[in-house]
């Protein structure tokens, strides 16, 4: 260990956030302890050392190249920081969905006494969203509740918050993924191309819409499958797709039939600003590993939410390119699949290969 270090002051800003335990200091530095030999996050709960024996590092990594190792608090201390990050970013979602217009990165930060840029990364490891994209997809679900109950598309938007057309028309295709009227017409005039196959796991139909991706269905019944696609978007112009389509089916058939080869395809997502968020969990879940459902709670910072993470499982369209089929009860048996237990298991048995 290094020895001869000069005095730190107690003035020094990283030991009066030791003092504090000020979980908001856990990403910028640790501190190694000379007497003891272990280093420590900030927000450690461990008894404070004196400041003589103290010795800052700008990461875990660089304390244990020094000859420091983990303090046996630290996994601890690690779980208590990440429950109060999510209760930070709870508290955050909701400032965001009470307030017109959304509050800014800075005003969020200040509500919740951190810097923008440690809020910033925060809450996006937490939901899986940086806090724009958050509002934005809340902000998206207020429109098409609103599309579905108003008269016009103008009381709709005004009920959901927008002061003006122009400001939702002008991102209104990156929200909706249609224009508002089209999507209040269930998708009239808007083209999307289908083909339907066959994989080892039965029938497979892949939908793409100008955006990328907006539909991966499994099953036994083809027909069913068109049926369900056509529920979906019931004014759309379904379109059979052409032999370039072909191609884009047999790469999702290949990654169904072989996991590990990846499937990097722009995929249109649509669903509310919560379901989303549990989707891009899910995304983060790598092949081979499963999660359950209240860890998808926790990881999502809706740690009660476990009920509302199962049906966003159940109301995802997007077969394997949202695993939803890695995630398990916290007993790590299998539970419901939109597409069927055995295909469940199957691709889970795929993954562990």
């Amino acid at each position: 260990m290094s020895t001869g270090k000069p005095r730190i002051s107690e003035s020094d800003p990283r030991w009066q956030a030791i003092l504090a335990r000020d979980p908001a200091a856990d990403q910028a530095f640790v501190y190694a302890v000379r007497t003891t030999g272990v280093y420590c996050r900030p927000s450690s709960t461990s008894r404070l050392p004196r400041i003589d024996n103290v010795e800052f590092f700008d990461s875990a990594e660089q304390a244990e190249a020094a000859g420091y190792r983990p303090s046996k608090r630290r996994g601890a201390d690690q779980t208590h920081v990440a429950a109060q990050h999510r209760a930070q970013v709870t508290r955050a979602c909701a400032l965001i969905e009470s307030a017109d217009p959304a509050p800014s990165l800075n005003q969020l930060a200040e509500q919740l006494k951190m810097s923008p840029f440690h809020f910033h990364r925060v809450f996006k490891a937490v939901t899986g969203l940086t806090p724009k994209a958050y509002a934005s997809a809340h902000r998206a679900r207020k429109v098409r509740v609103q599309l579905q109950q108003s008269a016009t598309v103008t009381d709709a938007l005004y009920e959901a918050g927008f002061n003006s057309n122009s400001r939702f028309y002008e991102s209104s295709n990156a929200r909706l993924g249609m224009t508002p009227g089209t999507y209040r017409d269930g998708g009239a005039n808007t083209d999307i191309r289908f083909a339907i196959g066959q994989c080892s796991l039965g029938a497979i139909l892949v939908a793409q819409s100008e955006r990328g991706i907006c539909a991966i269905l499994l099953g036994d019944d083809p027909q069913a499958l068109l049926n369900d696609l056509q529920d979906k978007f019931p004014k759309a112009n379904l379109i059979g797709g052409d032999a370039g389509f072909e191609t884009l089916v047999a790469r999702v058939v290949g990654f169904i039939e072989v996991p590990g080869i990846g499937l990097d395809l722009p995929l249109d997502l649509r669903g509310t600003a919560f379901q989303e968020r549990v989707w891009q969990a899910l995304r983060a879940i790598p092949a081979g590993s499963t999660a359950s459902y209240a860890e998808i709670a926790q990881r999502i910072g809706s740690p009660r939410a476990v009920r509302a993470v199962a049906q966003a499982c159940a109301a995802n369209a997007l077969a394997v390119a949202i695993p939803c089929h890695r995630v398990v009860r916290s007993d790590g048996n299998l539970s419901g699949y939109r597409w069927g237990v055995e295909r469940k298991r199957e691709l889970l048995a795929r993954e562990s290969q």
